[in-house]
């Protein structure tokens, strides 16, 4: 009997690790056309979404400048995450893997046609995430329309690639020391959203203000029609930014996207409100930023919230974020162009902390998927707040060291615009 007992235990012990090295082998189709799906969508975001949202917010003059710098963005992120920024963000830092990953991943190097991450192919993560790449430096450049270098651009984007995104990306979601106490991120409230709203506010108030700063614009200063059309193509391309975070074709890649759909339109009403209060009147513009502001701060939560609690993330979203923007541009006279910090960095910081709350299971239709073990609302706002701070702290002491190396080397200001100190 004990000799029987014996053989059983050695082919459990066997069979055990065969069965799960199997199950980790298989590519599920379903998850991998979802994300093939959703990688997609969010290149889609970048060109032609955000191209034509902010060249429809900027002056004719412009247009092209911003069209040529989000094509330039995508091709330039996509190289330098084949390179290394994958490798950063993704691979094994070894002792320092708290705080940054390796060159494991140089030049896509362990990537094959048949190696996996998860369920799906690695090579289809390591591009998901290069999308994601793409789009938040490409946000930042909101903030200096008319007042930055071509030349700079390049060389910004490239340094903050690498010692600004990649690392805060390996902090959250390459098992780096924020996902290891507990953050909850779900699509990039931090790494996306905070990242570049910070840089671009720190940017603004480094280049100093335009000549025609808080000049009325005219009728023929902006096209509104191009903004609609590429904030239409923002709100579809949320859904895989979102949805597709979940990695997976299930119930939490769903419900996702139908609480980004709730922020967004939340977030759309809400700033109307806020107009119509402040100035008596709606616009179009207002309605989109709204939207905008919503999908930003439902981000991080859309995870791990219920409808009801985007519902009020969102109205929330158009109120902070409004708000937030008057007293930017009013009070602090910041000439942040394109009020990305106002949207984004706002918006990501909202909805981190928001997260703390709309995640616990325990708020009747306001309730979302509850929290890790062994934390509560207490706890778990502390996480968020820890990683908001830290995120906030690091994006703007590296980013005002990248605007002095630059500035110190190639120059960084367009000198025929005359910019405003």
């Amino acid at each position: 009997m004990y000799l029987i007992k014996s053989l059983l235990s050695i082919i459990l012990l066997l069979l055990i690790p065969f069965n799960s090295y199997s199950q980790n082998t298989q590519i599920d189709s379903g998850n991998t056309s979802w994300i093939l799906i959703s990688t997609t969508l969010v290149l889609f975001m970048t060109i032609p979404g955000l191209s034509l949202f902010y060249s429809g917010l900027v002056k004719k003059k412009n247009i092209i400048s911003i069209l040529t710098q989000c094509f330039t963005i995508t091709s330039l992120v996509s190289l330098l995450w084949l390179i290394i920024g994958y490798s950063l963000a993704f691979g094994n830092g070894g002792y320092f893997n708290s705080f940054i990953g390796g060159f494991d991943n140089f030049m896509f190097s362990n990537i094959q046609e048949n190696t996996i991450s998860g369920d799906i192919p690695e090579s289809l993560f390591a591009l998901f995430q290069m999308t994601f790449a793409i789009i938040t430096p490409a946000l930042i450049i909101g903030a200096f329309v008319d007042r930055f270098k071509f030349s700079s651009i390049i060389c910004f984007t490239s340094i903050w690639l690498l010692f600004v995104y990649s690392p805060i990306c390996h902090w959250v979601w390459g098992g780096g020391w924020l996902s290891n106490i507990g953050l909850l991120d779900f699509a990039g409230g931090t790494v996306v959203h905070i990242t570049a709203g910070v840089s671009a506010l720190t940017i603004a108030i480094y280049m100093g203000n335009r000549k025609d700063f808080k000049s009325k614009p005219t009728s023929e200063d902006n096209n509104m029609i191009i903004t609609s059309i590429g904030a239409g193509m923002l709100w579809v391309g949320w859904f895989g930014f979102n949805g597709g975070s979940a990695l997976a074709a299930n119930g939490d890649a769903s419900m996702a996207m139908l609480v980004t759909h709730i922020s967004a339109s939340a977030g759309s009403i809400s700033w109307m409100i806020m107009e119509k209060i402040k100035n008596n009147k709606i616009s179009l513009i207002g309605v989109v930023t709204g939207m905008v502001a919503g999908l930003g701060t439902i981000t991080p939560a859309s995870g791990f919230v219920g409808p009801g609690g985007a519902l009020i993330i969102g109205l929330l979203a158009g109120v902070v974020c409004y708000l937030i923007l008057e007293l930017i541009k009013e009070n602090l006279n910041i000439d942040d162009a394109l009020d990305v910090f106002s949207i984004h960095g706002v918006g990501g910081i909202l909805g981190t902390l928001m997260v703390s709350i709309f995640a616990s299971d325990k708020l009747g239709v306001f309730s979302g998927q509850g929290y890790n073990d062994g934390m509560s609302m207490g706890s778990q706002l502390m996480v968020q707040l820890i990683g908001v701070i830290s995120t906030v702290t690091y994006t703007i002491i590296l980013t005002y060291l990248i605007l002095i190396l630059i500035d110190k080397t190639i120059g960084i200001k367009l000198k025929e615009q005359g910019v405003r100190q």
